[in-house]
């Protein structure tokens, strides 16, 4: 049982690798479309009207899936019989087969037990085909129904999102590294990317920039929800009017949970000043709502404010860049000036200037990205442009942030410097034992507990060098022998400042011995002095006296 099988040969291993990534990227597709298929079939078995067979439930999740992946639908079934696009994507549904291939592509590159794992480029390229390869499949099967998906838009945006998000994936499997440019690219721009610093000042921009694009979306999605708080009662009633029985009204309830992205993206273009345009010959911003709006009847729809000049309750929407701004510039400074770093490691001020001004730009390049994706059409004539206008939303988002966040920046910066010294201390850390703000020099003198200035002794106190101007003040309290030898140091003078240590071995041990009585051996006088006893509750805290003459009844015993 311990021996190995028979291991298959190079050519055989690279195969399977391959196919095994092709099949993840297919698996990944699968996954996604049985979602969807699920969610469509079960609304339409519990309708009370279906009005179609099973077939046209399977198309029409076709199409919900297509339209996932940002494809424009073509509706056909309409009261004119005139085809009407569909190009709003419910963003909700847009998270799951984005976060399936990233999850495949990131998968394959991790390597099993007794398999390899193929390249970046080639797992890149097999997940992404797999995946393509179903969805190929799907467009053929919903082509003709009453939602087909124009052909352009299923190369773009379509193949775009999936080989983005495989993309990802790769790039999160290989460490998230910063890649090489292009060949191309000037001689300047390798050299940067070749450095540790440039890597960092990038990660600081790119998180920077993804936070101050979360602050927007949070922002946009407290707009909406006071819309909807507002105008509640209109929101009640458009739910009701849309379908009289509860699987129609589960149906309107998920469709609006799917645009709830959506709508935060709004708020965030609403609050940024462009604002939202609801047809062709109307816009609505938190100045004024202008124009005709073509609405139909949904309820995250009735939600929004009423027509004509702006009062300050839409006024107040235009905290949500403000609340972008500090963002960014917190994330920015958070890595210009550390809390607990030293000065050198500061970055200068044009340092910080130019990341809070590239983090802002990514925002802004953000804003635009979520507000392209977020609209789209929903007819034809007044319905042909419905959502906020992509380039609009991120200018607009590019010029709040890099005038808010830039200058805060450097404010955040100067006030995280306060009080630090060149080498990182803080100046209350530097100042001496009386809180005077100010270090004392070894040479200086210590105030005492009586008030009177105590000498320095020429010993370095225990514990401190000479040369440190920390050590403490305070003299060093030795213990003094009892005896004789205290009452002679105590006649001594009061500043006389003792060793910091004392011998340790037995001051007996080095006097002399007395010299034995008259008319006995020296040898055998006496016994050795025995050694000292160690020391109990009973005995006294300082030596004995110095020994005297041995007793004779002792030598004689």
């Amino acid at each position: 049982m311990t021996e190995r099988g028979p291991s298959l040969s190079a050519e055989h291993g690279r195969s399977a690798v391959q196919a095994r990534a092709l099949l993840r990227g297919a698996l990944a597709a699968g996954l996604s479309l049985g979602s969807v298929v699920v969610l469509v079939v079960v609304m339409w078995i519990s309708s009370a009207n279906p009005g179609s067979g099973p077939g046209e439930a399977f198309h029409a999740a076709a199409g919900v899936w297509l339209l996932a992946h940002g494809a424009e639908l073509i509706r056909t079934d309409t009261l004119t019989g005139a085809p009407a696009p569909v190009g709003v994507v419910p963003l909700l549904l847009t998270a799951l087969p984005v976060w399936l291939v990233h999850r495949a592509a990131r998968d394959v590159l991790e390597p099993e037990e007794g398999r390899d794992a193929p390249s970046t480029g080639g797992a890149f390229a097999l997940v992404t085909g797999g995946y393509l390869l179903v969805g190929a499949a799907v467009a053929l099967y919903a082509r003709g129904t009453s939602l087909s998906a124009r052909p352009l838009s299923l190369l773009f945006p379509a193949t775009l999102v999936v080989a983005g998000a495989a993309a990802a994936g790769v790039w999160t499997a290989s460490g998230r590294p910063l890649g090489p440019p292009p060949p191309w690219a000037p001689v300047r721009l390798h050299e940067a990317m070749a450095r540790s610093r440039f890597a960092r000042r990038a990660e600081v921009v790119g998180r920077s920039a993804a936070a101050g694009v979360a602050a927007l979306l949070g922002g946009g999605a407290l707009v909406v929800a006071a819309g909807l708080v507002v105008h509640a009662e209109a929101v009640q009633e458009s739910f009701l009017r849309l379908s009289g029985d509860w699987s129609g009204r589960w149906a309107v309830l998920l469709l609006a949970l799917a645009l709830v992205p959506n709508a935060a993206v709004w708020g965030a273009a609403y609050g940024l000043g462009p604002g939202v345009a609801f047809g062709t010959a109307s816009t609505a911003g938190p100045l004024a709502f202008t124009g005709r709006p073509s609405l139909p009847d949904f309820p995250l729809l009735a939600a929004l404010p009423a027509q004509g000049t702006g009062t300050p309750l839409n006024w107040a929407a235009g905290a949500v860049p403000v609340a972008a701004a500090v963002t960014v510039a917190w994330f920015t400074v958070r890595m210009a000036a550390p809390a607990q770093g030293k000065r050198e490691e500061v970055w200068s001020l044009g340092e910080t200037a130019l990341t809070t001004a590239l983090a802002a730009a990514g925002c802004g390049a953000g804003a635009a990205l979520m507000a392209a994706v977020a609209g789209g059409p929903l007819g034809t004539h007044a319905l042909a442009r419905f959502g906020p206008v992509w380039w609009l939303t991120g200018g607009a988002a590019l010029v709040w942030t890099a005038a808010l966040a830039v200058p805060l920046a450097l404010l955040l910066r100067a006030w995280r410097l306060r009080g630090r010294t060149p080498d990182g201390e803080q100046a209350a850390e530097a100042a001496g034992a009386g809180g005077t703000g100010e270090a004392r020099e070894p040479g200086d003198a210590a105030e005492g507990e009586n008030g009177k200035a105590a000498r320095r002794g020429w010993w370095p106190k225990r514990g401190a060098r000479p040369e440190e101007p920390g050590a403490d003040d305070a003299p060093v309290s030795v213990p003094r022998p009892a005896g004789p030898v205290a009452s002679r140091e105590a006649d001594a003078d009061e500043d006389f400042e003792a060793y910091d240590f004392l011998p340790t071995d037995p001051w007996h041990a080095k006097t002399p011995a007395a010299p034995p009585p008259s008319g006995e051996p020296a040898a055998s006088a006496a016994p050795a002095a025995p050694a000292a006893a160690p020391a109990t509750d009973s005995t006294p805290s300082g030596p004995a006296g110095p020994p005297g003459p041995a007793d004779p009844e002792d030598a004689t015993s």
